[in-house]
């Protein structure tokens, strides 16, 4: 197995959105905004070349959306997905398999484009399969008015219209569950319902990759749950299961959204699990 870091540029969004609860003088030590409190994310995507198969795990805000909805979240960078595969000898037409950890537009964006006449979408990887999960997708595909405008139908339904979607078991008592594609994945259900958070095995260590259960490590105090979460005391709990798993076993926790760093390692303390280091995919 190799892993690649697959870099789809950065975005902003507001800072207390992404921090809940917490007070800004807490959290712009770690996130500083702009005057308009706007803080840059990542939108960090992992490659796994697995014997034949190559699996991208999310895909980023993609490139399809109008001029206002760019507008609010001012998606800056000189990074690109197309860029990032070729820089570890790849192109979209290589990826077998693009593995969504949940559906918000900045995660999934990326997995359909405009068609050749621009009057219609396809998907943006034409030989993958895509890989979501019932539940998830039906949270999705009928969302509640909060959660309306992350869910863009654009972005989801072109996936089923093709044909190529398929679907992982993440039954609603599954905490870790087997998704077929070599790895293992958590199942969090207080983001939104069924997010899916892949667990792998590479080069003798545990990587996670956090999507939104861990944005950045400016979010890793256990209380530090975003604004965005649907279900906060369940996120709590869930935060609390797998960080303390994640400091008790040494695991690598791979940042979806942080924009400075791209893995980091937790370790126990007195107040809970704290950062311990910070380092990059090419030094595993």
């Amino acid at each position: 197995m190799q892993l690649y870091t697959i870099h789809n540029g950065n975005f902003k969004l507001d800072g207390g959105a992404m921090f809940g609860v917490v007070p800004k003088k807490l959290w712009e030590r770690t996130n500083p905004s702009d005057s308009n409190n706007l803080c840059p994310w990542a939108m960090r995507s992992l490659l796994v070349q697995n014997g034949v198969k190559l699996i991208l795990i999310d895909c980023g805000l993609g490139d399809k959306q109008n001029k206002k909805f760019f507008s609010h979240y001012h998606p800056h960078g000189e990074e690109s997905l197309d860029k990032s595969l070729a820089s570890v000898g790849f192109s979209r037409d290589d990826i077998t398999d693009v593995f969504l950890t949940h559906l918000h537009f900045d995660h999934v964006g990326g997995a359909v484009e405009w068609n050749d006449t621009r009057d219609g979408y396809r998907p943006s990887f034409k030989n993958a399969t895509y890989w979501s999960n019932k539940r998830h997708w039906k949270w999705a595909t009928e969302p509640n008015a909060r959660e309306k405008a992350s869910f863009l139908s654009e972005n989801i339904l072109p996936l089923e219209e093709s044909g190529q979607l398929k679907f992982i078991d993440a039954s609603i008592d599954a905490t870790r569950i087997n998704t077929g594609l070599g790895f293992e994945a958590f199942v969090v259900n207080g983001h939104i319902d069924a997010q899916m958070c892949p667990i792998i095995h590479y080069k003798g260590e545990t990587l996670v990759f956090m999507a939104d259960l861990l944005p950045s490590v400016g979010h890793i105090p256990i209380p530090y749950v975003m604004g965005y979460d649907t279900r906060p005391m369940i996120t709590l709990e869930e935060r609390k299961r797998i960080f303390n798993e994640a400091a008790d076993k040494g695991y690598h926790l791979f940042l979806e959204h942080d924009a400075a760093n791209e893995i980091c390692t937790l370790k126990q303390t007195e107040k809970g699990p704290r950062l311990d280091r910070i380092i990059e995919l090419k030094d595993l």
